[in-house]
């Protein structure tokens, strides 16, 4: 459970690092946080982060809540592309 919680942190540290340092991508605080969650819940799923490898488990949630940021982000600026 407590690793849970560290991945979800992570994931949405990543994400909005992420949006930060790529406006382009950028899409508001609440967005990246929530996406950075979904994707640092998905990298440590992915990664098999566990209680022995916490640190393993922190760069891979932020790193992956960060890609799935910056991929959402990307799908949103295709859709939604300003005249």
């Amino acid at each position: 459970m407590l690793q849970l919680i560290i991945n979800l942190i992570a994931g949405a540290a990543g994400g909005n690092i992420a949006g930060g340092l790529l406006k382009k991508f950028n899409m508001g605080t609440v967005l990246n946080t929530i996406t950075g969650l979904i994707g640092g819940w998905l990298g440590g799923t992915a990664f098999g982060a566990d209680e022995g490898n916490m640190i393993g488990g922190i760069i891979g949630s932020g790193a992956a809540g960060g890609v799935l940021t910056l991929i959402v982000g990307f799908v949103k600026n295709l859709l939604f592309k300003k005249a």
